[in-house]
């Protein structure tokens, strides 16, 4: 069981239903970030903050494509990226030297 008192049956469900409730809230309004110094025309990455810490997240050349993240899986993400988890190994670039 977890800690708090839920089966893992239960867990499953309160996620499934946290992530349809998510996917249901009506973010046609949101005011969506990027890192600053991309230009508007630029592809970049946007996020918009959802109520209770939840995350949108699109990329600025498909905006129409968005993933939106519960504050557990946002809070999961940004440490793993602080951590390294995420970090791409080092790929050679056109013109210049094999890393």
């Amino acid at each position: 069981m977890g800690t708090t008192g839920e089966t893992p049956g239960e867990i499953e469900a309160r996620k499934e239903r946290e992530k349809n409730e998510l996917y249901a809230l009506d973010i046609s309004g949101v005011t969506w970030e990027s890192a600053p110094g991309t230009e508007q025309d630029e592809e970049r990455v946007e996020i918009a903050k959802l109520p209770d810490g939840a995350v949108a997240m699109r990329s600025s050349l498909e905006p129409e494509t968005v993933l939106r993240y519960t504050e557990a899986e946002w809070t999961a993400f940004v440490l793993g990226a602080r951590d390294g988890e995420f970090d791409l190994e080092s790929a050679p670039r056109k013109g210049g030297p094999e890393a």
